[in-house]
């Protein structure tokens, strides 16, 4: 991957004994928190690998907690993310898991609010960067180091195009861009990466568009506020 600035290399200003899987895990969560679209209420934390193991030691389980929590990974609270977490009403589960060739830091979570259920997997690979490998079964692959639109939509003709046109009439720069598609007109996630922060008439234009299922902005420079 390409590294933003410095702090994308030595790592960022962290609570934690390890970037990696304390730095990352707490970004995994705040990105799968902002995915489900706030204080999720329920959460199954699959853990792979490194994080499977070691998780308790290293507190991967308290920097996921802090996450879903909107913490960034200097906050004080991710000591007592578990207690704040259950404070605050979520119910989270932790789960070790063994799986062959996936990367030695990886959680798959599993997130509900209101009646919206979102599975996200992504690793931490080192210097508190992540990628997020899949969203609600979609295989993507980003890093949410610039603010990233997710676009659930059905395939149709013409939808890239006026997603793209209205992107540029934004005067948004694209980044990066990825599409995955389920099937031939079916279910689509359209990833769309920006060097700036994403307007919001941007966002309610592609709402607008015909087949378009929901949009979610990643960004986290975002400070949604303490829940």
């Amino acid at each position: 991957m390409r590294f933003k600035d410095v702090f994308s290399i030595i790592g960022p200003s962290m609570i934690g004994p390890s970037s990696s899987h304390t730095a990352g895990a707490v970004r995994l969560g705040r990105i799968a928190r902002q995915i489900v679209g706030g204080l999720p209420e329920e959460a199954d934390i699959y853990f792979y690998g490194s994080f499977a193991d070691t998780y308790r030691g290293h507190g991967t389980d308290l920097a996921i907690a802090a996450g879903l929590l909107d913490c960034d990974t200097d906050d004080q609270r991710i000591r007592e993310a578990l207690r704040l977490a259950s404070e605050a009403g979520i119910n989270i589960r932790f789960h070790k898991e063994q799986a062959m060739g996936v990367h030695p830091n990886t959680a798959k979570m599993v997130l509900k609010r209101d009646d919206r259920t979102v599975t996200v997997t992504g690793c931490s690979i080192g210097g508190g960067n992540v990628e997020i490998l899949n969203v609600n079964h979609f295989e993507v692959k980003f890093t949410a180091v610039y603010p990233t639109l997710l676009i659930f939509h059905a395939d149709r003709p013409g939808m890239i195009a006026e997603m793209t046109e209205i992107v540029k009439d934004g005067k948004m720069n694209i980044g990066y861009m990825e599409v995955d598609r389920k099937s031939r007109n079916g279910d689509v996630l359209t990833v769309i990466e920006s060097d700036e922060a994403i307007p919001g008439p941007v966002i309610e234009r592609i709402e607008s568009l015909s087949n378009v299922q929901r949009v979610c902005v990643i960004d986290l420079t975002n400070r949604e506020g303490s829940s």
